[in-house]
């Protein structure tokens, strides 16, 4: 670990180097790449140095005990020595994490795909509670939310909304939240008060770019058709909606909320493109299907994650155990200590995978 340490931080002093070159300068494609870089291993070598510079401390305390001090020097070295080395230990935990392969998608913005499952009604009503939650902590984060494509009831719910939350690291927090959700509530039109179970599916994928997924413009077939759904202009009057059929493997998008054909096409291919990257995961994990047993979970949509049971005010994470007595808050879009809980055990089930193969 710390030879790596080492050869990370000569990098970094390798990179600096490179960022005041005039040459290096000169061409932004070089000068984008390494800064990329050296944002990357910046917080490693920032903590890194912390732990040398800690080390250093308990050192001199050591030095200094030995030397036999008056008791007022003895105390203060013995305090000394004794927070430097609880720090060492918090500060090395933390290389560790750092030092965790990172997950590639993890700066990523994101599609987020909800559809409502059992339930009928009432699971599209709690879609709909879904969509405003994402949306909701995307606000709390300063990202932007943005629908690509939705068939919304006539109740304020929705059968299906798919949109995209653009903000850096978005993926990264929300990568957890694929799967079925569950929820257990009385409904609005239910005469007798009694409590409905309901499922909602959600589907969190990476956006990615044309390079990352090519797409033969030859296996797809595009058709164009009238908007449906609420009234309004141009629904139902001009061909503007978007249908996509990806002919290799039978993915389907389609997408007509904007007026144009045109931004529909783009955001049908957005989606499309998203959807083709998670299959292409899909198989890799499947190659590697022993690495996701150190996984929290993410991409399943068939594993039921969560319930949100609204009689009793909780709402509950299976995968971790957590049950959070804030359910209020919670759909308001106060998620952070759920997401943070979800990080936190898939970064110490990768920290246990990795100790039992060393």
């Amino acid at each position: 670990m710390f030879a790596k340490l080492e050869f990370v931080e000569q990098r970094y002093e390798e990179i600096n180097k490179k960022l005041s070159d005039s040459e290096v300068i000169s061409n932004q494609e070089e000068w984008r790449k390494l800064m990329k870089e050296h944002s990357d291993i910046e917080e490693i070598v920032v903590k890194y140095r912390e732990y040398k510079k800690t080390k250093g401390t308990i050192k001199e305390a050591r030095e200094l005990l030995e030397d036999k001090p008056d008791r007022e020097m003895r105390e203060l070295a013995e305090l000394e020595l004794q927070e430097s080395t609880e720090k060492l230990e918090k500060v090395e935990e933390e290389l560790k994490i750092l030092l965790l392969p990172k997950d590639p998608n993890d700066d990523k913005n994101v599609i987020v795909e909800i559809r409502g499952g059992a339930g009928g009604d009432e699971a599209a009503l709690f879609a709909g509670v879904l969509f405003r939650l994402y949306s909701r902590y995307a606000e709390r984060n300063r990202w932007r939310a943005e629908i690509m494509s939705s068939n919304p009831t006539g109740l304020g719910g929705f059968k299906e909304v798919i949109f995209m939350i653009e903000g850096k690291g978005a993926y990264s927090r929300l990568k957890f939240e694929s799967g079925v959700h569950r929820v257990q509530r009385v409904p609005a039109t239910e005469a007798s008060g009694r409590i409905h179970t309901s499922t909602v599916t959600v589907a969190v994928l990476p956006e990615v770019e044309d390079v990352e997924v090519e797409i033969n413009t030859n296996d797809l077939r595009i058709d164009v058709f009238r908007a449906g759904g609420p009234g309004g202009q141009c629904v139902n009057t001009t061909d503007s909606a978007v249908r996509i059929t990806h002919i290799p493997t039978g993915l389907v998008v389609s997408c007509q909320d904007e007026k144009s054909q045109h931004k529909n096409k783009d955001k049908a291919m957005r989606i499309l493109r998203a959807r083709l990257f998670e299959k292409m995961q899909e198989e890799q994990n499947a190659e590697v299907a022993q690495a996701r047993k150190s996984q929290v979970g993410t991409g399943d949509r068939s594993e039921r994650i969560r319930t949100y049971n609204f009689p009793q005010g909780r709402v509950t994470d299976h995968r971790i155990g957590l049950t959070l007595y804030k359910l209020d808050t919670f759909v308001d879009g106060e998620i952070y200590e759920m997401i943070d809980a979800l990080i936190t055990s898939d970064r110490s089930e990768k920290l246990k995978a990795g100790s039992e193969t060393d």
